[in-house]
């Protein structure tokens, strides 16, 4: 008994001597992000099992043992051990680079450990620092193998998007876009940039291959925001407010009046000793005569006035000194003064750009709740060019019970935008044809006092058409004047949209869960379209008035049932699916002539019925998913997908393809003899698979006809012959590459290799005019696009208050025709072999699908200054006649009646452009091209710059083209003044003179280097403190300042390789914009 005691009164002291020595410590948990407290975040003893988690303030309290140290960790951020102390301060760094990032994938997400694709994720921080209409832009230059071009900078267009390259000739090339799980066919624009929390970019057949035909260009997976559990809720406002501007300059052109006269007279004087022998006094005379109003050799407009009896030029080719700027010239009895106006000035303006965002988020235990509402006010640089949207979303779950979860995701859109008609054409309607007019004409009429002339009828200030009102006629697009006709036309374009998601998730027994999502949009487009009655070429039928509406609307509904189970180190998971889309397009337009007013839009304001139209379209897809994935011990993983697909776009027998893919992942740094230090995370992944292609359009495997009146009878002409044995144009992707994080997570990224073959690619094939079919599609070859593609990134410098990050990303991919069929090489070109022509390239098998096609330029002949361009020298017999072969390269006679070529044997130069021969010149598609950038923060500022570049490649710049060409009225680059003549024989510039007309025409000469580097995104923002931010209710306040598109370098000045990646770029398209914005966002 007395032992038994003794033992409990030890015990018992003991025990209040351990508890004595037990010391309560408490602190705060933040991020190092924006300093909002971290809720949930864990905190453990190390070395034990006690341990707590941060409450909703970021606050804990723990008890401890003296020098006890804790080990802080959350999810999403790099963990920390610290000392135990009292009143503790512990901030979190984001683990934003981390393999065990999860990351979302097709149909669900995965751990990026374990994921063994290829794929690039843009965050909604990077997709934030950008004033972009629609999120798609933000990933310029932030992801290897993506490219991003728009031919137009008109507010309101949309990119073209290319994954890896071209995989098609004539079918689609266009990815797929997946927003929150289900595809999505409407416009880019119509997802609010801020709603977005992440874009994933898959690019490889084990990614993409359970999305079957549409994911056979590759996919984007927009994911929205949702609130977070366990965080606070909150309202955020962001408004910023900023200014347009012109962002590439136009061409090097002659300016002056003065010398622009100088130099057309240089080239009729040239012309009149060239053609007709005259003397230096005489063709001086005939020029200075026939420059002004001769119809064939004149411009039509003198601005400067002379001396009576006095020459506009004199004889040593110079302005008359006594010529002063300015001049009268009447006109059915009225005077006008005629004085040269810049009409690239009057054409491009600056101009505002604001946008407000509103933001609330919320949660519970069981459910969360999004909310957003946007408007983008974005007006052009131009006149009548603006873009207005308004969206807003909801977005909710919630948790009914243990097993039962739903949700919905409903979104809405209004826009509303004017553009200008005929852009990128070389029309008379195309405002941007006289950013090229020469610098001696006026954009609007004066009187002879000097002053602008008022117009009653159309209300405004009267433009000059050069219709002969004011002189006898204009030589550059006499009759036009698309600057008025923009404010007085109107094309616009206004409409809603609607998307709505729901889902439903079902916890069932033995690992099983089921989710069904389902999905319906709808877009309603009106159409707008009037010409003026009083001015250009709808006068004569006093204006016209346009209406169109269309109207699509598609459903998506997607059931899937996942199985999972973890079985000590073996990790399994199962998912089977279903899947079935169809979408509906409904169009109906209509015009009148003979307005009532021109304030009257509608066709009940005209009298006189033009035409009418309607049409409807259909497409549908259905899917039969299943895909496995295993991990083994977080070290070894494997994923195998197979699914059927049926597409509408086929004939019935030829409905269903079967697509594939398996991929392999090896996580070396898990193994136990992996003992290298500098290395922290080391995968090597592998797969390959095969997508399909069905983009081609409906009906394409059956006749259709044009039905159209004959005499008030109903006729029938061809529209497209039919193929029925058209199918699926089939991708095989294979990918392998590493993943790596190094030094302690200073520097991660990867490199990844890829061979995407293209199997029947489906092209359309051009038939004889004696067909009476135009053409028809088939399965005309195969291509192949190779590449490789690094990413890197790297924290130059990581410390509490300051992080310095650098990237850089790129990719170089070759593509290359490996098969053509017999009936895509039905002709033999002469030097070049078999293959075809479709525009400017030349489809042959062992080139690139953008081989440039055209004409030699093989300089300037020093005795004459004429251009020179190759020919073919052909092999000749004994007698000096061709000698021709068949296609397999035996000799056959000159009347042999099949298929018979001539040899080449050698070149030589001709003057004579139609004698010139075309030849193959070059692949246009760039050598290498990516991003890199910087970021640094500092306490509560932020810097960041982000560049766009591009090396290689070609660029046919017809704009220059037409420049350095001789026609009467139209703008002369500078490098004319280089041409050739009889002093300087050594230039490769043809000689200046009239009615040359092979000096500028269409050859390699034109073909210019497409690199450029493109300074694209500058942002600086701090965040005030949040201990201040707390005195007075508020969460986060950042200001900031951002320009985009801040400036390109490219070859020439003027020319924007950006406008395309396969060889064309014109100044007649709307030009990109510079936007410089200052912001601010408040969080309550």
């Amino acid at each position: 008994m007395e032992k038994r005691l003794m033992t409990f009164i030890a015990c018992l002291f003991l025990s209040i001597g351990m508890a004595l020595a037990q010391t309560q410590v408490s602190g705060t948990v933040t991020s190092s992000e924006d300093g909002s407290p971290v809720i949930g975040a864990s905190i453990k003893v190390v070395g034990t099992n006690t341990g707590t988690v941060t409450n909703i303030d970021g606050n804990f309290s723990l008890n401890v043992s003296a020098n006890a140290k804790l080990e802080v960790s959350y999810i999403g951020m790099v963990t920390k051990t610290v000392k135990a102390a009292k009143n503790m301060k512990i901030v979190l760094d984001p683990d934003n680079h981390a393999l065990d990032e999860v990351m979302v994938v097709a149909y669900g997400t995965q751990k990026k450990s374990a994921f063994t694709g290829s794929a690039a994720i843009v965050g909604a921080e990077e997709i934030g620092k950008v004033q972009v209409t629609n999120a798609v832009d933000a990933l310029k230059g932030k992801a290897a193998g993506v490219q991003i071009y728009t031919g137009s900078g008109q507010p309101g267009s949309t990119p073209t998007i290319r994954i890896r390259g071209f995989n098609s000739i004539n079918a689609g090339n266009d990815p797929l876009i997946v927003l929150d799980g289900s595809p999505y066919g409407g416009s880019l624009n119509d997802i609010n940039p801020a709603d977005v929390e992440s874009m994933t970019v898959l690019k490889d057949a084990s990614s993409t291959a359970l999305y079957g035909a549409r994911g056979g260009n590759g996919v984007i997976l927009i994911t929205t925001k949702s609130a977070q559990k366990g965080k606070k809720g909150t309202l955020t406002v962001d408004a910023k407010w900023g200014s347009n501007s012109k962002a590439t300059p136009e061409y090097k052109t002659i300016k002056s009046p003065a010398a622009y006269y100088e130099m057309w007279y240089k080239a009729l004087n040239n012309y009149a000793k060239s053609a007709w022998n005259y003397t230096d006094d005489q063709a001086w005379k005939w020029a200075n005569d026939n420059m002004i109003t001769n119809t064939s050799f004149g411009l039509g407009y003198n601005v400067y006035t002379l001396p009576e009896g006095q020459q506009l030029i004199g004889t040593n080719g110079k302005l008359n000194p006594n010529a002063t700027l300015g001049a009268y010239s009447t006109m059915n009895g009225t005077t006008y003064y005629l004085t040269p106006d810049d009409w690239v000035d009057e054409i491009y303006n600056n101009s505002l750009r604001q946008e407000y965002t509103v933001t609330a988020t919320g949660a519970s235990d069981r459910g969360t709740f999004y909310g957003s509402a946007n408007y983008l006010s974005n007006d052009g640089i131009t006149a009548a060019s603006n873009y207005r949207r308004f969206t807003g979303r909801l977005k909710a779950d919630y948790q009914i019970n243990k097993w039962l979860k739903v949700g919905a995701n409903m979104s809405y859109g209004h826009f509303n935008s004017n553009a200008l008609s005929d852009e990128g054409e070389s029309s008379n309607g195309n405002v941007f044809t006289f950013v090229n007019i020469a610098p001696i004409y006026p954009m609007y009429m004066r009187d002879e006092n000097k002053q602008l002339i008022y117009d009653k009828t159309s209300r405004m200030v009267a433009y000059d058409y050069g219709s002969g009102k004011m002189t006898p006629f204009r030589a550059y697009t006499g009759g036009a004047n698309p600057i008025s006709d923009a404010r007085l036309n109107t094309n616009n374009d206004e409409g809603n949209t609607f998307n709505g998601t729901g889902f439903a998730e079902i916890q069932l027994p033995y690992g099983f869960k089921f989710t069904s999502i389902n999905n319906v949009y709808l877009n309603e487009d009106r159409a707008t379209l009037t010409f003026n009655p009083y001015f250009g070429q709808y006068s004569k039928t006093n204006g016209q008035v346009y209406k169109g509406h269309d109207r699509t609307w598609s459903y998506n509904y997607q059931q899937r049932i996942n199985w999972h189970q973890v079985y000590g180190k073996h990790d399994i998971e199962v998912m089977l699916g279903h899947e079935y889309y169809r979408a509906y397009g409904y169009s109906l337009t209509a015009n009148k002539n003979n307005q009532f007013s021109v304030d009257n839009k509608e066709l009940a304001g005209a009298v006189v019925m033009g035409s009418g139209n309607s049409s409807m379209s259909e497409y549908n897809t259905e899917s039969w998913l299943s895909r496995a994935m295993y991990n083994y011990d977080s070290r070894y993983f494997g994923s195998v997908s197979v699914m059927r697909q049926a597409s509408s776009r086929f004939a019935k027998d030829n409905w269903w393809g079967t697509f594939w893919s398996f991929g392999a992942g090896w996580n070396l740094h898990k193994e136990s003899w992996f003992k290298v230090n500098w290395i922290d995370e080391l995968k090597l992944k592998a797969s390959y698979g095969e997508n399909g292609n069905d983009g081609i359009g409906s009906y394409m495997y059956t006749k259709y006809f044009n039905i159209v009146n004959s005499n008030n009878d109903v006729s029938l002409t061809p529209s497209s012959l039919g193929n029925p044995n058209i199918s699926w144009e089939k991708n095989g992707k294979f990918n392998i590459g590493v993943d790596f994080s190094l030094l302690k997570n200073r520097i991660w990224g990867s490199i990844e290799y890829y061979s995407n073959k293209t199997s029947d690619m489906l092209s359309r094939v051009y038939l004889p005019v004696s067909y009476g079919w135009s053409s028809y599609f088939d399965n005309v070859g195969n291509m192949v696009n190779r590449g490789v593609e690094i990413d890197l990134h790297g924290d130059i410098i990581r410390t509490k208050d300051l992080t310095w990050n650098v990237y850089v990303n790129l990719t170089s991919n070759h593509n290359e025709i490996t098969k053509l069929s017999s009936s895509a090489k039905q002709r033999w070109y002469d030097g070049i072999g078999l293959g075809y022509q479709d525009g400017s390239y030349f489809f042959q098998e062992g080139h690139s699908r953008f081989t440039y096609y055209t004409k030699k330029y093989a300089g300037v002949d020093p005795e004459t200054g004429l251009s020179l361009f190759y020919k073919n020298v052909y092999e000749k017999d004994d007698n000096q006649n061709d000698v021709y072969y068949n296609n397999a390269g035996e000799k056959v006679d000159a009347n042999y009646s099949g298929t018979k070529h001539r040899k080449v044997v050698g070149q030589e130069k001709t003057s004579t452009y139609n004698d010139g021969d075309y030849y193959m010149c070059g692949d246009v598609l760039p050598d290498v091209y990516g991003g890199f950038g910087t970021s640094v923060a500092w306490k509560g500022l932020d810097f960041s710059m982000d560049f766009q570049y591009q090396i290689g490649g070609q660029v046919y710049d017809s704009s220059y083209a037409s420049l350095m060409g001789c026609n009467a009225g139209t703008a002369i680059h500078v490098d004319m003044e280089k041409a050739w003549t009889p002093e300087n024989t050594t230039s490769n510039i043809p000689r200046w003179q009239f009615n040359d007309s092979y000096m500028n025409s269409g050859s390699d000469r034109f073909l210019t280097n497409a690199s450029y580097l493109t300074l694209s995104n500058i942002t600086l923002g701090y965040t005030l403190p949040a201990q201040w931010m707390q005195t007075i209710g508020l969460q986060k306040v950042r200001v900031y300042v951002v320009a985009d598109n801040v400036w390109t370098w490219s070859k020439r000045q003027g020319l924007d390789p950006r406008q395309s990646i396969t060889g064309g770029s014109s100044n007649l398209n709307y030009r990109s914009i510079r936007t410089v914005s200052g912001g601010i966002t408040v969080t309550f």
